[in-house]
C-alpha cells in the first residue's frame, strides 16, 4: 500500500484569518502574556533596557549639563548692568571705546546722578611658583577698582585685605589666590600683553557670587588699569546712572543725541545681550553633546530592532496559540509594542538618574583639567525628563513596530510549524533598493568631489553619503553572505570544522547578522571619517610649515594672547638673529563687512615665502596684497583701490599692489606693520607669530638659549624649532580628537552590547540544535569556540564595511575643505588596520557570556524542550 505525503501548506494557503470567536478579557490576557514573559527573561531584559539608558543618558546628560553651566552663569551675571542705567561704548568691539573728553561731557547731561569708567583687558598672572597660572580656558581678566562711593550696583565685597589705591597694587578674586597659591601681602608679577609686565603687591582678596572655577580677575587702581588697558586717550566702557524719575530710555536717548558715534544701550539691554552671548555659547556645546547622544541612539535602534526581531521569530509558537484562541492581530501587535513600550520606559527613567551622574562626572572631569567651570547645583529641569522620556520610549516603540506587525500578520497555523520560525522573505527587493540608493550616492559624491571647494561640494559629499548609508543598511544582508563567507573561509580554516560550523552560522541568517553588525558599523564610519579628518590636518599644517617657513625659531603663545609685540622687538636684537618676521591680526570693514587679513613686519619672502601671481609685492603705506581667491571675490586686482574702515571709524584707501597664490600661512590679504598699527588699536595689538632667522655660521643652540632668556620676562611666550611648531599644532588636534572618539565611544559600547544580545538570544534560539551538536559529541570547548568564532565573524563584517565607509566619505570630506586649510589628504591605513583587529577582539570578548552559556546547555533537556 502505498501513501503520500502532502506537503504542508504554505502561509498563502492557510484558512482565512477568522477566528471563530474573539477571546474574552483578551486584552488583559496579552499584558499579563507580555509582563510575565518580560519577567521571565530577566538578563535579556537588562541588555535591551541597556541599550535605550545608554542613548537617553547620554541626552539627559547633556541638557542637564548645559542646564546648569545656563543657570549658574546667569547666577553670576545677575549683577551685570545692576544699578546701571545706560552703557556708553565704542561702536565695535575691538574699537579704543569712548574718548575722555566725552566721558566728561556725560557728566554734564541733563538726568545723569553718577559716571563710573571702567578699564579692562587680558592679563596673566604668575603664580607663587614663578610660572604663570592656568585658567583652562575661564576668563582671566584685569579690571579697574572704583571705590564703594564711585561704584554702580553692587560693591565688592573683601573677604580679606583691603582693596588697590596706587599704581603697583591688586587685589585677587578667592578663587585666583587659591590657583595660583598667593597670599596677601605676596609680591608677583602680571603681564599685560599690549603694554608688558609690571611687578605688584597683593592687597587684598574679594568674592564673587559663585566658586567660578579657573576665572581670575585682578583688581587695579584706576590710573594703573587706564596705562595698562588703554591708549591713555579713551575708556574701554562707561556705565552711567540716572537720577531719580529719569528712566533708562530716556537717559540712553539723551546720551546718545549727544555721542552719536557711540554705542548707547540701557541697562535692561545690557543684561539682555549678556543673556543671550551666554545661551548662544552654551547651545553650541548642547547641540554638539545632543548629536553624539543621537547617534548613540540611532546605533541603539538598530539593536532593538534585532532583540524584538529575534523575540518574536523565538515566540512565534506562543504568538500563534494566543492567536489560535481568539486573540486578534492588533492585540498582538499591541503586546510586542507594551513589552517595547516597557522598556523605553525603564530605560528612560534609569537614564534620567545616569544623565545625571553623568552630568556630574562630566563637570568634575572638565575641572580636573582646570577648564574652570563655575560651580553650582545641578540643573533636573521638566523639559529635560518629558524630552528623555518621549525620546526613549518612542524610538524603543518604533524599532519594535516592525517585528509587532510581523508577530500580527502570521498566519496561526504556520506559526505552529517549526521550520517557520527559519524562513525569511526574499532579500531582492531590498537589495535592489539598495542599489538605487548606493548608485545615488555614487552620483553625489562623485559631483561633490568634483564641485568648487566650499559649503555646496560639502553639502554634496554629505547627502551622498547620507544616501550610502542607507544602502549599506538596506544592502547588508547581501553583502554579509560574501564578506562574512571570504572572511571565515580564512580565519576559520584552523579551527576544523569547528570553525565551519561557525562560518555557517553567521551567514544563516543574513539579516540577523546585518542588523547586529550595522550597530558597529556606523561607530566605526565615523571614527574612521574623524581620523582621516585628523591625519590630514596634522598632513596639511606639515606641509604648509615645511614648504612655506623658511626659520630656524618659531616664537608662539597662547592663543588668547599670542606673542606680546614688545617680546618680538626684543627676539629681533638678540645676537646671532639675521632677521625677523611678525604675523599679526589685522581687521577692518569693507563695505560695512569685516575683513580680516595679516599685517607684516619683517622681510617677508625671505622667511615666509610666496608666489606672486600679477603685480608688485610691495607693502609700504597703504599697498596692500591680497590672495588669488580674495581676489577674485572681490573683483579687484593690482592698482584697485580698496575703501576701509578701521574699528575706530576711521577710513583708509588701500591699493591692491599684488596677487599671490592662496597661502593659508597667509591668510586673504596682507598689509605692512605700520598699516597694522595705524588700523588697530594699541591695546589690541599682538603677533600671531613671530620668525626668527640665524646669522649664518651662528650655534643654533645658543642662539635658542639666547632668545628664551630675552623673551623670558615675557612669561607666555615659547621658542620652538620648525619641527617642535608643528608637534604643537598636532598636540591641540590629537586633544580635539580624542575628545570626539570619546563621546563616539558610546555608540561603540552599545554596538558591543548588541552583539552580546543577539548571541545570547541565538543561544536561546539554537537550544534544540546545541543540545544535539552536544549529544553528537561536541566538547564545551568546542562549543564555545564556535560562539566565539561568529562573534568574531560578525564584528569584522561590520568593521569591514563601517572602515571601508570612512575611508571613502573622510577623503572626499577633506577634499570639500582643501581651500579652508586642509590641502593634503593623508589617509591613516595603520589605524584603520587597528581598527580591524581591535573588531575582532571585541567580537570574542562580546561572546564570552554568550558561549560559556552555550557550553553549560543540557543535551537531553534541550533536546527535549519544546
Amino acid at each position: 500500500m502505498t501513501t503520500s505525503t502532502l506537503p504542508p501548506p504554505s502561509p498563502a494557503d492557510a484558512p482565512p484569518d477568522r477566528p471563530p470567536q474573539r477571546l474574552k478579557s483578551g486584552g488583559s490576557v496579552v499584558r499579563k502574556v507580555s509582563l510575565r514573559n518580560l519577567a521571565a527573561h530577566k538578563v535579556r531584559l537588562a541588555l535591551t533596557v541597556l541599550s535605550v539608558v545608554l542613548g537617553t543618558a547620554f541626552i539627559a546628560g547633556s541638557f542637564v549639563f548645559t542646564d546648569t553651566l545656563s543657570h549658574t552663569f546667569k547666577g553670576l551675571l545677575s549683577d551685570v548692568g545692576q544699578g546701571v542705567d545706560v552703557q556708553v561704548t565704542g561702536q565695535e568691539d575691538d574699537s579704543s571705546g569712548v574718548p575722555l573728553a566725552d566721558v566728561d561731557r556725560i557728566k554734564t547731561i541733563d538726568g545723569v546722578r553718577a559716571v563710573q569708567p571702567v578699564m579692562s583687558g587680558q592679563i596673566v598672572l604668575i603664580a607663587a611658583d614663578g610660572k604663570p597660572t592656568q585658567s583652562g580656558g575661564a576668563p582671566t581678566e584685569g579690571l579697574s577698582y572704583s571705590p564703594p562711593a564711585e561704584q554702580l550696583g553692587q560693591p565688592y565685597e573683601f573677604t580679606e585685605g583691603s582693596p588697590p589705591t596706587a599704581s603697583g597694587q591688586i587685589a585677587l578674586n578667592q578663587g585666583a589666590m587659591k590657583l595660583a597659591k598667593l597670599q596677601v601681602g605676596d609680591h608677583t608679577k602680571v603681564l599685560a600683553p599690549s603694554t608688558g609686565t609690571v611687578d605688584v603687591t597683593i592687597t587684598g582678596v574679594y568674592k564673587t557670587k559663585t566658586d567660578t572655577g579657573g576665572y581670575i580677575g585682578a583688581l587695579f587702581a584706576a590710573d594703573q588699569a587706564r596705562s595698562l588697558f588703554t591708549d591713555g586717550k579713551h575708556i574701554g566702557t562707561v556705565y552711567v546712572a540716572a537720577q531719580p524719575g529719569v528712566s533708562q530710555d530716556q537717559l540712553r536717548a539723551r546720551v546718545a543725541q549727544q555721542l552719536p558715534d557711540m554705542k548707547v544701550i540701557t541697562g535692561k539691554q545690557l543684561q539682555a545681550d549678556t543673556e543671550k552671548d551666554i545661551n548662544t555659547a552654551l547651545s553650541f556645546i548642547n547641540y554638539f553633546l545632543l548629536a553624539f547622544g543621537a547617534i548613540a541612539l540611532l546605533v541603539g535602534t538598530f539593536i532593538i530592532y534585532n532583540t524584538f526581531s529575534m523575540l518574536v521569530a523565538q515566540r512565534l509558537r506562543e504568538l500563534a496559540l494566543l492567536r489560535a484562541i481568539g486573540a486578534s492581530r492588533r492585540q498582538i501587535s499591541r503586546s510586542v509594542l507594551l513589552e517595547a513600550m516597557l522598556v523605553g520606559l525603564t530605560g528612560s527613567i534609569i537614564g534620567i538618574a545616569a544623565g545625571v551622574g553623568l552630568a556630574y562626572g562630566l563637570r568634575s572631569l572638565l575641572n580636573s583639567f582646570n577648564v574652570g567651570l563655575p560651580s553650582g547645583a545641578l540643573q533636573l529641569t521638566p523639559r529635560t525628563i518629558i524630552v528623555a522620556l518621549l525620546v526613549g520610549v518612542l524610538v524603543t516603540m518604533f524599532s519594535a513596530y516592525t517585528p509587532a506587525r510581523r508577530a500580527a500578520r502570521t498566519p496561526p497555523v504556520a506559526a505552529m510549524r517549526e521550520e517557520f520560525a527559519s524562513t525569511g522573505t526574499s532579500l531582492r527587493r531590498r537589495t535592489a533598493a539598495a542599489v538605487g540608493f548606493g548608485l545615488l550616492g555614487a552620483i553625489a559624491l562623485a559631483f561633490g568631489g568634483l564641485a568648487p571647494s566650499g559649503g555646496g561640494a560639502a553639502s554634496l559629499v554629505g547627502l551622498g553619503a547620507l544616501a550610502m548609508i542607507i544602502a549599506v543598511l538596506l544592502g547588508a544582508p547581501a553583502l554579509s553572505r560574501p564578506i562574512v563567507g571570504a572572511v571565515g573561509a580564512v580565519v576559520a580554516r584552523p579551527f576544523g570544522a569547528v570553525g565551519r560550523l561557525a562560518r555557517t552560522n553567521a551567514v544563516r541568517n543574513p539579516r540577523r547578522t546585518a542588523a547586529t553588525a550595522f550597530a558597529l558599523t556606523l561607530g566605526l564610519m565615523l571614527v574612521t571619517t574623524i581620523a582621516v579628518f585628523g591625519a590630514s590636518a596634522k598632513h596639511s599644517i606639515n606641509a604648509l610649515v615645511d614648504n612655506n617657513v623658511r626659520a630656524d625659531y618659531v616664537l608662539t603663545g597662547p592663543d588668547a594672547i599670542g606673542v606680546p609685540v614688545q617680546a618680538g622687538a626684543v627676539a629681533e636684537k638678540v645676537p646671532g638673529v639675521a632677521s625677523s618676521l611678525a604675523l599679526s591680526p589685522l581687521d577692518v570693514r569693507i563695505n560695512g563687512k569685516s575683513s580680516g587679513g595679516t599685517a607684516v613686519d619683517g622681510p617677508l619672502a625671505q622667511l615666509l615665502p610666496y608666489k606672486l601671481i600679477s603685480g608688485r609685492g610691495e607693502l609700504s603705506g597703504h599697498n596692500i596684497m591680497v590672495s588669488q581667491t580674495w581676489a577674485k571675490d572681490h573683483k579687484v586686482g593690482p592698482g584697485s583701490s580698496i575703501a576701509m574702515v578701521s574699528s575706530d571709524k576711521r577710513s583708509v584707501t588701500a591699493t591692491v599692489s599684488g596677487v599671490y597664490e592662496n597661502n593659508e600661512l597667509l591668510g586673504p590679504w596682507l598689509g605692512s606693520g605700520d598699516f597694522g598699527r595705524e588700523v588697530t588699536p594699541p591695546q589690541f595689538e599682538q603677533n600671531f607669530v613671530v620668525l626668527i632667522k640665524a646669522q649664518p655660521g651662528t650655534n643654533l643652540a645658543t642662539l635658542r638659549t639666547n632668545l628664551e632668556n630675552a623673551t623670558d620676562p615675557f612669561l607666555v611666550v615659547k621658542v620652538q624649532t620648525a619641527e617642535e611648531f608643528k608637534g604643537s599644532q598636532a598636540d591641540q588636534i590629537n586633544g580635539l580628537l580624542g575628545v570626539l572618539y570619546g563621546l563616539l565611544a558610546l555608540a561603540i559600547v552599545i554596538a558591543i552590547l548588541g552583539i552580546i544580545n543577539t548571541l545570547a538570544l541565538s543561544v536561546v534560539e539554537r537550544r534544540r540544535e546545541i543540545g544535539m551538536l552536544r549529544a553528537v559529541g561536541i566538547m564545551r570547548g568546542q562549543l564555545r569556540r564556535t560562539i566565539y568564532l561568529e562573534s568574531l565573524l560578525i564584528a569584522v563584517f561590520g568593521a569591514i564595511v563601517g572602515v571601508a565607509m570612512g575611508l571613502v566619505f573622510g577623503p572626499l570630506f577633506v577634499h570639500t575643505l582643501r581651500d579652508q586649510g586642509l590641502g593634503e589628504i593623508s589617509v591613516p591605513w595603520g589605524q584603520a588596520v587597528l581598527l580591524l583587529v581591535l573588531s575582532a577582539v571585541v567580537g570574542v570578548l562580546a561572546a564570552l557570556w554568550p558561549a560559556a552559556r552555550a557550553a553549560r546547555t543540557r543535551p537531553l533537556e534541550a533536546i527535549a524542550d519544546l
